[in-house]
């Protein structure tokens, strides 16, 4: 059978996941990335095709696109990479796929809505732990309360990150956080809300981050108000505050290479005995006008080891016809119930 899923930064992390669920689960992939001797030797070992391309030419990228059908990017920082992979996707037909967690790629993609849907390309970023649990999560608490106007979501789950989350982090760390208010992304300040969320042993204090979801959601559901939350300690939500100047460092380039060059050298995620031991729990909370509301929560195996399920099931999927042109969010194509699909996945209503 031939491989008509290419897997753009074979050689990051996650994506090593994904190779490693896609040789157990027999299908085929092609590797591609930038680094010729890495992506290679990773395909002779796997017995699969390499493609060796960067993304500064989107016409050229195109033409590395022939006889694929679905792309899943998995290199990051998405914000330099989502949008040049997705317009050489529009160019040679096949659909796009990543695991962005990145607010300005969703809605840089979104935005290409129409050229997608004239093409009949699918274009779909988030199929990972960002932001397929909370979506689905979310869709879920729009089907139990229509008439919500407020949401709310939380996590707790990323206690070791990635290479690539890391300097996602830093890459994007300069900016300020977001919200959705009357369904318009609105900018806030670090840690801009705390609350207390109950993730099954009690409350726990969380404080507002730009998670994904804070574009998603709104595609997904048509709520118009939407916060997104990190379950921390109350020591680290005031340390975020006052860490303000701090933040603004980031906005130096010489300051960001240092930090991705210690990040580089010194992280490696999370090995196969701490994705074993560390799961995540996702808690969401709608309301409506009237202040009646409810609430659901998930318990997820690892972040890392779901986004390698579901960026391949999703990728699969599309391969068997399960697409809607355009841009698209993962519960708004396969529904609420498409996370409770993976192993270890439990979904309960709380409220």
């Amino acid at each position: 059978m031939s491989a008509e899923i290419l897997l753009y930064g074979a050689n990051g992390y996650t994506a090593r996941l994904i190779i490693d669920h896609a040789r157990q689960a027999g299908v085929p992939l092609v590797l591609a990335g930038r680094d010729a001797a890495t992506i290679r030797a990773q395909a002779e070992r796997e017995g699969c095709d390499a493609r060796i391309f960067d993304l500064t030419e989107p016409r050229r990228v195109a033409e590395q696109l022939a006889g694929i059908k679905v792309v899943i990017n998995a290199a990051g920082p998405f914000v330099h990479t989502a949008e040049p992979m997705a317009r050489a996707c529009l160019q040679a037909g096949a659909h796009y796929l990543d695991i962005t967690g990145e607010i300005p790629v969703f809605e840089a993609l979104a935005a290409l809505d129409e050229p997608a849907r004239e093409a009949g390309v699918m274009l779909m970023p988030g199929v990972g732990f960002d932001v397929v649990p909370t979506d689905c999560l979310a869709a879920h608490l729009k089907q139990r309360l229509p008439g919500a106007t407020h949401l709310a979501l939380a996590f707790r789950g990323l206690n070791r990150l990635s290479r690539g989350t890391a300097r996602t982090a830093v890459e994007l760390g300069h900016e300020p956080g977001w919200v959705r208010r009357g369904g318009v992304l609105e900018r806030v300040p670090v840690a801009y809300r705390s609350r207390t969320v109950d993730l099954g042993a009690g409350p726990v204090s969380a404080m507002t981050i730009p998670w994904g979801d804070v574009a998603t959601a709104w595609y997904t559901t048509g709520i118009p108000n939407i916060e997104t939350y990190l379950v921390v300690p109350p020591t680290v939500i005031r340390w975020a505050r006052r860490g303000a100047r701090l933040q603004g460092l980031l906005r130096y380039q010489g300051v960001r290479r240092v930090l991705q060059g210690l990040i580089q050298r010194t992280m490696r995620g999370p090995d196969h005995v701490a994705r074993e031991r560390e799961g995540a729990i996702c808690w969401s909370e709608a309301c409506d006008a009237s202040g009646h509301c409810v609430r659901s929560r998930l318990t997820l195996p690892n972040a890392y080891t779901l986004t390698a399920w579901t960026a391949l099931a999703i990728a699969q999927r599309v391969l068997a016809g399960g697409l809607r042109p355009g841009y698209a969010t993962p519960a708004g194509v396969y529904g609420p119930d498409f996370i409770l699909t993976f192993p270890g996945v439990t979904r309960v209503d709380v409220d």
